[in-house]
C-alpha cells in the first residue's frame, strides 16, 4: 500500500503549551477556549506553516464525548469538531498543508482494568471520527494512546472512512503504556488492522526515544512517526525538566531520523522555532527506507509479541471456563508453541480477552460460528490467530481475519 504523503513529512509542533504561554487559563475546556478564542491558534498554526510543517493536527484531541462531558459538553461533540476543523482547514488549506482530525484517548478501560465496554469506547470514537470525516479532515491522528483497547477502538472507528490513520502512543521510562503495554506488540497489532504509520509522541525527548524506534524498524511495515517533547514529560510533570532549545531539539531529532522515523513533529514544550530548526534539519538527513521484507508475522498479546515460525503446533483445544487462567499458565510447559483456545460464544470471548495475559505463548482460537469468531477478534486487544479448520466458511472468514489483523492458520 502506498503512503498517501510525501515523506519525509513534517508535522507541527505543540498546541496546548503554546496557548497557554499566549494566555489560555488552565482548568479550562481547551477545545471551547479555542472557539471562543480562536486568534492565537490560528496565529500559532500560521507560524508552524511558515517553519515548514506540512501538516497540521485540528485542535479537536480532547473532543471526545468522555473528555467533553467533564465540562458538560458532551453533545457538542459533533459540533465543535467541525468548527474546530474549520478553523485549521482555514490557515491550512490556503499553504496547502494537509489537515489532521486529532483523537484522544477517552480514559476509559475495560476489563480486567476497567469495566468499560469496548462498543461504548468504540461508539464515543465513531461519533467524532464521522463529524471529522464530514469536516473534511484529510487523516485521523490517533495520537498520545495509552492503551491498546482505546487505540483498536480508534483505529476501527477511523477504518469506517477512507481516510489515512497515523497512531502514536505515549510510554513512561520502562517503556510501558498506561495499562502495561509494550510498543512493538502494539505496532505489530496496529499495522495489520491496516494502519498508516505508527509511532511515540510525548513521552520524553528526542534522545530517549531512539531505543524505541530501533527496536520498532525492523518489524516496521509502516512509516514510523516521532513527536518527542522538549522538556515536558507527561509521565514526569512534577519533576524540573530543562527545556531543549531549539537547535538543541533539531540536533537531537537527526539521530531520531537516522534511525528510521520519516514523520517527524514535536510535542509538549515544541514552538514554531523548534519546527523551524527541524525543518532545517530535515533537508539535510535523509531517513532510512523501511525494510523490504519486514519481520512482522507475529500474533500479540498487549505486553508481548510472539514470532511465529512456519509451523505453528497447536496445544489441545482449551476451554473457556472459570479456570481459564490457569489453563493458559499450565501449557508453558508443554511441547506445543500456540494455545488453542475453544470459543463458543461471546461471553467465552469476553472471558479469553479477561485471561489473554497468562500465557507466554500466542493465543489462536477455534470458533466454529460466525459471530461469535468477530466477538472474539473484536474484543481480543493484541493479534490473534484464527483455527482455520472450523465450520465457518473461508469467505467468511478472509474478510474477518483482514478487519481485525489477524491471522489465519
Amino acid at each position: 500500500m502506498k503512503f498517501p504523503f510525501q515523506l519525509p513529512m513534517l508535522l507541527d509542533g505543540a498546541t496546548a503549551t503554546n496557548l497557554t504561554a499566549a494566555g489560555m487559563p488552565s482548568g479550562v475546556c481547551v477545545e471551547q477556549w479555542i472557539l471562543e478564542n480562536p486568534e492565537p491558534l490560528l496565529t500559532l498554526q500560521r507560524d508552524f506553516l511558515k517553519a515548514g510543517s506540512k501538516a497540521l493536527y485540528a485542535p479537536t484531541f480532547g473532543a471526545n464525548r468522555a473528555c467533553l462531558s467533564h465540562y458538560g459538553l458532551g453533545d457538542k461533540t459533533e459540533d465543535m469538531n467541525r468548527r474546530l476543523a474549520a478553523l485549521t482547514q482555514s490557515v491550512a488549506k490556503p499553504a496547502g498543508a494537509a489537515v489532521g482530525g486529532n483523537l484522544c484517548p477517552t480514559g476509559l478501560f475495560v476489563p480486567p482494568l476497567g469495566d468499560a465496554d469496548f462498543d461504548d469506547i468504540y461508539d464515543i470514537y465513531r461519533e467524532q471520527v464521522r463529524a471529522l470525516d464530514e469536516a473534511g479532515v484529510d487523516f485521523f491522528a490517533i495520537e498520545t494512546q495509552t492503551s491498546l483497547a482505546d487505540m483498536r477502538a480508534a483505529v476501527l472507528a477511523a477504518r469506517t472512512t477512507n481516510l489515512p490513520v497515523f497512531v502514536t502512543a505515549t510510554v513512561d521510562e520502562s517503556g510501558r503504556t498506561m495499562t502495561g503495554g509494550a510498543l512493538l506488540p502494539t505496532l505489530i497489532t496496529l499495522q495489520a488492522m491496516g494502519i498508516d504509520a505508527f509511532g511515540i509522541n510525548c513521552s520524553f525527548g528526542p534522545k530517549a526515544i531512539l531505543p524505541y524506534l530501533d527496536e520498532l524498524l525492523p518489524h516496521a511495515a509502516v512509516p514510523l512517526i516521532a513527536k518527542p517533547n522538549a522538556g515536558v514529560p507527561m509521565w514526569n510533570a512534577g519533576r524540573q525538566e530543562r527545556y531543549l532549545t531549539p537547535a538543541q531539539f533539531a540536533g537531537e531529532m537527526r539521530g531520531i531520523l537516522r534511525a528510521g522515523a520519516q514523520i517527524v513533529g514535536g510535542c509538549c514544550g515544541t514552538t514554531p522555532e523548534h519546527i523551524r530548526a527541524l525543518a532545517r534539519v530535515l533537508e539535510e538527513t535523509v531517513p532510512p527506507q523501511l525494510p523490504d521484507e519486514p519481520d512482522c508475522f507475529a500474533a500479540a498479546i498487549e505486553r508481548e509479541a510472539f514470532f511465529l515460525g512456519d509451523d505453528i503446533v497447536f496445544s489441545e483445544p482449551i476451554r473457556c471456563t472459570s479456570s481459564l487462567g490457569d489453563d493458559l499458565i499450565d501449557l508453558d510447559d508443554e511441547q506445543v508453541n500456540a494455545a488453542l483456545v475453544e470459543v463458543q460464544s461471546v461471553d467465552d470471548a469476553m472471558l479469553l480477552c479477561e485471561n489473554s495475559a497468562m500465557t507466554r505463548l500466542p493465543i489462536a482460537v477455534h470458533c466454529d460460528h460466525l459471530t461469535v469468531l468477530d466477538a472474539a477478534l473484536r474484543y481480543f486487544q493484541g493479534r490473534l490467530i484464527v483455527d482455520s479448520n472450523c465450520q465457518i466458511d473461508s469467505e467468511l472468514m478472509e474478510p474477518l481475519a483482514a478487519k481485525y489483523g489477524a491471522i489465519l492458520y
